[in-house]
């Protein structure tokens, strides 16, 4: 797969992923999931270590979740700028008959 390939498939992830953390209902989604486990974790009793533990994951794994769309925008901004930089290098070499 050419640079230009990988970086407009990332461009295009980065897209979908900003589509997807602008979505009403899976903002909701986040925030209901946290609340959800952070109440039962707070009600667990005093020697249900293991339940608690369970909740504690699952409250950093939706976490996880909206860092990594995070990450995917991130990384597709880059890959947008380098694909800037790329046409940018590819007109310069054009005008001046590098080619």
């Amino acid at each position: 797969m050419s640079d230009e390939s990988r970086l407009d498939r990332a461009v295009t992830k980065a897209v979908r992923a900003q589509e997807l953390l602008d979505n009403e209902l899976l903002t909701e989604t986040f925030k209901t999931l946290e609340e959800n486990y952070a109440s039962a974790w707070r009600s667990t009793v005093i020697d249900d270590v293991a339940g608690r533990e369970k909740l504690f994951l699952a409250i950093n794994i939706v976490g996880k979740v909206h860092d990594h769309l995070n990450a995917v925008i991130a990384n597709g901004k880059l890959a947008e700028a380098e694909l800037r930089e790329l046409a940018q290098i590819t007109e310069r070499r054009r005008r001046f008959g590098i080619l």
